[in-house]
């Protein structure tokens, strides 16, 4: 099991405002911009930037970070294991498998096994650069 990516939760209520700062920022564009149920969300380095109102967004505040992995099931064995519990079952979005897990120590965060293609577009390939 690898980390491939750790992200910073950013609550946002208006996602297309909150961008421009984050761009000069990070220097880039957004790797990543979808809708899931009624939030909005962006991958902007190592943000992702959760956008809805805010009952929606409660929804997903349990969670500290968000962690990219190559292996979701390696993640639950190695996190039950240490006394972990999944805390949301497993379930897909528009990104790939995801689930919530809680650490022995109390952290809860989400871990999300992307598909393949943005695991090549995001992570493999080198980031671009915003012109």
């Amino acid at each position: 099991m690898t980390v491939l990516k750790t992200c910073a939760r950013l609550w946002v209520d208006d996602l297309d405002a909150s961008l421009p700062s984050l761009r000069t920022l990070v220097g880039a564009e957004p790797d990543l911009r979808f809708a899931f149920d009624a939030i909005e969300l962006a991958v902007l380095g190592d943000f992702l930037v959760i956008a809805g109102p805010p009952a929606e967004r409660a929804r997903y505040a349990h969670a500290s970070a968000t962690v990219v992995v190559d292996d979701l099931d390696a993640v639950v064995a190695a996190l039950t294991a240490e006394g972990g519990v999944v805390t949301t079952p497993e379930a897909t979005s528009p990104t790939g498998r995801y689930l919530y897990a809680r650490h022995a120590g109390g952290a809860e965060v989400e871990y999300v096994e992307w598909v393949p293609e943005l695991v090549d577009r995001i992570i493999t390939a080198p980031p671009a650069q915003a012109g």
